[in-house]
């Protein structure tokens, strides 16, 4: 055989077995999924119930915690559910709430999450923000309504709905709604610290997180519900950089401003590796059925073009690249008080969100690395290391997909790494069984808000 069929046979064949394996990417139901609403009776009547719960001010503050908002809110919730008060063991934690329904002893515990807390109501609102205003289409808004009340409203309603049925669950059925979930507050902390002094380790940990979305990925048709089965680390990273000061009239040739400066142009060129994690790659071996040939090709063989992945991440950046790698934002400036003072100290402030594939020591050091300048100071004001990966060949995640499946016929269920952080997170200690997923499905505009 001559070297040139020789070369052409080992080119074709690789070739050959990457398109035979897009193409046997076939899709599936969720290209047709539809979704239906009703806007009965009953969807009016839970409308005027989240409304109220959306009234209550419940804002939480690393300055200033009014609890007594939050006594409002518990009033309320007493009023609005209270089969569930009547027959569940209520806890509470400097605000953070904690009810047990027992069950039968047939089956290991669950725990349904919903915090209770919003951020302040900043920005141009067209509704006012703890209005609770309920529009012609039946909508309810403000502050609170997917962050996550709303949530909260349907695991109250289960409950008060099931009680008041006379139905027993097989194992004992925990609500959890934190107070302080906005601020990273001690409220998860001190539940998941009681639950574990107590033995409770639950077969099921549902918290909010993904939700239903349409084309969730470039090239992707149909409808997915994503459930997080991990959560991103997070850092806040100050870099700082001396000197003598001095006038602008005369300026050395290098100030704290243009040391810090190539700092940040230094780690913006060099990012941090890219790692596709067992959550992302089961998120792209199931999205990657219903995406253009293109995307189905890289997808279905990440082996050959895994390079050619890492380019389009760096160069496009947004989720796709927050999924694959630590990512860093800067996102501070501070230097000079004065325009022609050069200051004798500067500082920029990066946020950090950690790849389940990394920690804060890994990343500290690929920073100081990445910089490489003993002039900057590189401190850790705070931070996390990456969640724990929860499993999704248990009967946790199953009962989580049949029950997405049952509710948006043809829906399909994908596991996903969230990028953003959340009280589940503290789990972890007690379970293995996580999930975020938030049922509600949502357009891009109203995800953006």
């Amino acid at each position: 055989m001559k070297l040139s069929h020789l070369i052409g046979a080992a080119v074709a064949a690789p070739a050959a077995v990457c398109i035979g394996r897009a193409l046997a990417a076939r899709p599936t139901a969720a290209a047709h999924a539809k979704i239906e609403l009703k806007n009965d009776d009953r969807a009016a009547a839970y409308g005027q119930k989240l409304a109220q719960m959306v009234r209550c001010e419940t804002i939480s503050s690393r300055d200033h915690m009014d609890l007594s908002k939050f006594d409002k809110f518990h009033s309320l919730l007493a009023e609005l559910f209270p089969h569930v008060h009547a027959s569940c063991e209520k806890h509470v934690f400097d605000g953070s709430l904690l009810f047990k329904w027992a069950g039968n002893g047939e089956a290991d515990p669950i725990v349904l999450m919903s915090h209770q807390d919003v951020v302040e109501a900043g920005g141009i609102w067209q509704h006012e923000p703890f209005s609770g205003d309920i529009d012609e289409d039946g909508r309810v808004w403000g502050r609170g309504t997917v962050d996550t009340k709303a949530s909260l409203f349907c695991i109250f309603t289960a409950l008060e709905e099931l009680i008041e049925s006379g139905f027993v669950p097989a194992g004992d059925v925990y609500i959890a709604s934190s107070c302080t979930e906005e601020i990273s507050g001690p409220g998860a902390p001190a539940t998941v610290e009681y639950l574990k002094s107590q033995g409770v380790k639950p077969s099921l940990v549902l918290d909010e997180g993904g939700m239903i979305l349409e084309s969730p990925m470039a090239g992707v048709k149909g409808l997915y519900a994503m459930v997080g089965v991990v959560e991103k680390g997070y850092a806040d990273v100050k870099f700082t950089a001396r000197s003598n000061g001095g006038h602008a009239s005369a300026p050395p040739p290098k100030t704290p401003v243009t040391t810090l400066a190539k700092a940040c142009q230094s780690i913006i060129k060099h990012p941090f590796k890219m790692h596709i994690t067992k959550p992302a790659g089961e998120m792209f071996d199931t999205l990657a059925r219903h995406s253009t040939f293109v995307y189905k090709l890289i997808f279905a063989n990440l082996w050959c073009f895994k390079p050619v992945l890492n380019m389009i991440c760096i160069s496009s950046g947004g989720e796709m690249n927050a999924l694959l790698r630590t990512t860093v934002a800067f996102t501070q400036m501070q230097g000079s008080s004065a325009p022609n003072v050069i200051p004798p100290e500067a500082s920029l402030v990066s946020n950090i969100r950690l790849n389940p594939a990394d920690n804060m020591d890994a990343m500290l050091a690929y920073l100081n690395k990445t910089v490489d300048d003993d002039s900057i100071e590189i401190t850790v004001l705070g931070g996390m290391n990456p969640s724990r990966i929860s499993t999704t060949d248990c009967e946790g995640w199953d009962l989580v997909s049949s029950a997405v499946a049952s509710t948006w016929k043809g829906c399909i269920v994908s596991p996903y790494l969230m990028v953003q952080c959340s009280d589940s997170r503290h789990y972890g200690r007690i379970s293995d069984r996580v999930y975020r997923f938030s049922a509600m499905d949502m357009t891009a505009e109203e995800r953006a808000s």
